[in-house]
């Protein structure tokens, strides 16, 4: 697969059926401190994935956006002053719908970024094996 940029992160996995990366072809001279190169503008766009492909970025997407629903269906809840319990237990299917896209998301930082990192350099390794623990011990909890 060849690594581009894109602008959501996603993952591949078993049902990808090997879709190609989408994104521009910007990544020939990296140019951020990222250490897999990731480019992005420090204006507020932010870095980019290494590479994401189609197929997983639109299951993301629809996951986001079931999420996106579940929430309006809380507070729904809570205006019409439902019972407690019910409401938690949403707010439960909602924590869980993240942490898999969460999941998905590390799935492809993994396959695509810090692959690339570890590959690259020892400063860019280094460097990419904090980012990692980092992550581990934040999304852990």
């Amino acid at each position: 697969m060849n690594p581009k940029h894109s602008h959501v992160d996603g993952v591949d996995d078993d049902r990808d059926n090997g879709a190609d990366a989408v994104g521009d072809a910007t990544l020939d001279t990296p140019t951020a401190s990222c250490g897999c190169g990731a480019q992005g503008d420090t204006a507020g766009e932010g870095r980019k994935a290494l590479a994401v492909d189609s197929a997983v970025k639109d299951r993301n997407i629809k996951r986001l956006r079931r999420i996106e629903g579940q929430v309006r269906g809380i507070q729904k809840m809570v205006d019409e002053d439902r019972y407690c319990a019910d409401i938690m237990t949403q707010i439960s299917s909602v924590h869980e719908a993240l942490r898999s896209v969460s999941r998905e998301l590390m799935r492809n930082h993994l396959k695509h970024c810090a692959t690339s990192a570890i590959q690259s350099n020892d400063a860019a390794a280094e460097s990419m094996y904090d980012e990692l623990v980092d992550l581990m011990f934040k999304h852990s909890r």
